[in-house]
């Protein structure tokens, strides 16, 4: 049994209401990252770990939630939140940094590297893999755990840029 497809006004509220927690997000995350570089700076780690750690800060909230629900066996739920957390954190920062790169004086130069990029098509292809087959199977999520560790080795113990 499926819940009811939300009004117009419903979806447009909720759609307004994701885009100024957003808004919120942006200016809170900015407030963040002086004190993130310190810490990261005073470990000795390179520049790029910042990055992986506001990344990590911004959908927190969600996956505290999301394991609650795994707790609780509610995986649909914990699916879900993790998930969806990620998707919009992603799927509306992105446009997001684009549509800002278009005032004038700002400049949107995305970089990533040769060792990210191939880390990102492997992660593509077993995500593909997997979704491909109507069934998710440990095993793939222990492949994208393995892929999202050696990215974190990469980026800590290669990484050249340092404080």
């Amino acid at each position: 049994m499926h819940a009811a497809a939300p009004t117009t006004r419903t979806a447009a509220l909720s759609a307004l209401l994701l885009m100024g927690c957003l808004g919120a997000v942006v200016p809170l995350a900015k407030a963040l990252a002086p004190s993130i570089k310190a810490g990261v700076a005073s470990v000795g780690a390179p520049k790029a770990l910042v990055g992986v750690v506001i990344a990590a800060v911004v959908p927190s909230p969600e996956g505290l939630a999301a394991l609650r629900a795994a707790r609780a066996n509610r995986f649909q739920t914990s699916l879900n939140l993790a998930i969806g957390s990620t998707l919009a954190s992603i799927g509306l920062t992105v446009p997001a940094v684009a549509l800002s790169s278009l005032l004038p004086g700002l400049t949107l130069t995305l970089v990533i590297d040769p060792k990210s990029t191939v880390l990102l098509f492997l992660s593509l292809f077993v995500t593909g893999t997997s979704l491909g087959t109507g069934r998710t199977k440990v095993l793939q999520g222990a492949a994208l755990l393995v892929v999202f560790a050696t990215y974190l080795f990469t980026a800590v113990a290669l990484s050249e840029e340092r404080f």
